[in-house]
């Protein structure tokens, strides 16, 4: 009948209902774990080895956030989640965009200078400078996709060399476009209007504090979505995948390599374009030389830590945000530097990185035993004309 299921007993013979892979989930699950007690284990010798009060500090990291350190760690994890995909697209391709905060920092002084003109009314203005941004990130990264695919001059070594003109070239263009601010040394672009700016939303309901989260929250989610969607159901994501894994495999396939490598350049700078923007958007509303600095490099570990899984590189976003916030209290709480915080960031992504290396390395070794016991149990049928 049509559409009826089959009985079981049309199940072809041998084959089993699918179950849960508890060797693979157990695998999963020991890579961060591992990495987490590497992680604590070595940050606990290096207080030792400084005399520094090891009780104090881990009681003030593990302590739990006051309610406006909770907005600050979503509208922190929001930002970073952004730099951190726009890295991992680059990640995916075998390529290390190393220029995200270059990049960044072109597109939202573009994004700033456009928006302040308000040449659109409202939400019009918002959406054409977020395309402004995309398009200035997108650009700035496509230079270092074109000395690659052109000149085969390493992405590493050009993105980090754009970084440093990206600084001093939006240094040199703010200073002939800024706005001087009465009763300080700050310079800004021409603020944006009140109806191109982009409201908090209040939690005062869920926790009581005033502060709010960044409106622009739901671009982040809206972002990891399509890296999602076009990495694991799209063609080009297919090939983006392929030719990062293997190039030689790729061109064997059909894949044109250095289109490739253009067009995700250019999508990672793209990507890398909106990190700034719930900051211009939601907090500063303008940009200046107090513009929040180093997130493109932060999105590197994070997409680190993440292994380029959007939902990986979300929690990994929230964990650097919420180091952040429990350090400010260090000093003061612990009395020691803040800057421990930083150590123990990379002490993290260090133990992921060899954490999963040997989870990795162990499954392989797991599957190889597997196989192999599997096959030594098969009967190997004899065949008409086969020798003995």
């Amino acid at each position: 009948m049509s559409g009826a299921q089959p009985p079981p007993a049309t199940r072809a013979p041998g084959t089993r209902a699918p179950r849960i892979d508890v060797r693979r989930l157990g695998l999963a699950l020991a890579a961060p774990l591992l990495a987490v007690l590497v992680a604590f284990v070595v940050t606990t010798i290096i207080l030792v080895v400084a005399k520094d009060p090891v009780g104090a500090v881990w009681s003030q990291l593990f302590k739990a956030p006051l309610p406006r350190q909770i907005v600050a760690i979503v509208n922190a994890a929001t930002v970073f989640y952004l730099s951190a995909i726009a890295v991992a697209i680059g990640f995916r391709m075998n390529l290390f965009n190393i220029g995200v905060d270059g990049q960044y920092r072109v597109a939202a002084f573009a994004a700033a200078v456009f928006a302040g003109q308000g040449w659109l009314p409202g939400w019009l203005n918002i959406l054409a400078a977020l395309v402004v941004a995309m398009l200035a990130g997108g650009l700035w990264a496509g230079i270092a996709g074109l000395l690659k695919v052109g000149r085969g001059v390493s992405e590493v070594i050009s993105t980090i060399m754009l970084n440093s003109i990206a600084t001093f070239l939006v240094s040199f263009l703010l200073s002939r476009v800024a706005v001087r601010v009465e009763g300080s040394n700050a310079v800004n672009t021409k603020p944006l209007a009140e109806g191109s700016r982009v409201p908090g939303i209040s939690v005062d309901g869920l926790i009581a504090t005033p502060s709010k989260v960044y409106g622009l929250v739901f671009l982040a989610v809206v972002v990891g979505i399509l890296y999602w969607f076009v990495l694991a159901r799209t063609r080009f994501g297919f090939d983006l995948r392929a030719t990062g894994r293997s190039e030689t495999a790729a061109v064997a396939s059909g894949v044109k390599v250095k289109r490739m490598v253009l067009t995700s350049m250019a999508i990672s700078g793209g990507a890398a374009g909106l990190v700034g923007m719930p900051l211009l958007f939601g907090q500063d509303y303008a940009y200046g030389d107090t513009f929040q600095s180093g997130l493109g490099f932060a999105g590197i570990a994070i997409a680190l830590l993440g292994r380029n899984n959007p939902i990986g590189i979300g929690f990994a976003a929230l964990l650097w945000a919420y180091l952040d916030a429990q350090g400010n209290g260090l000093q003061i709480n612990a009395g020691v530097s803040d800057r421990l915080v930083l150590v123990i960031q990379g002490v993290i992504v260090l133990s992921v990185v060899i954490a999963y290396e040997l989870v990795r390395r162990a499954g392989i070794r797991m599957e190889q035993r597997r196989v192999a016991s599997q096959l030594a149990a098969r009967p190997v049928p004899a065949t008409e004309g086969s020798p003995a």
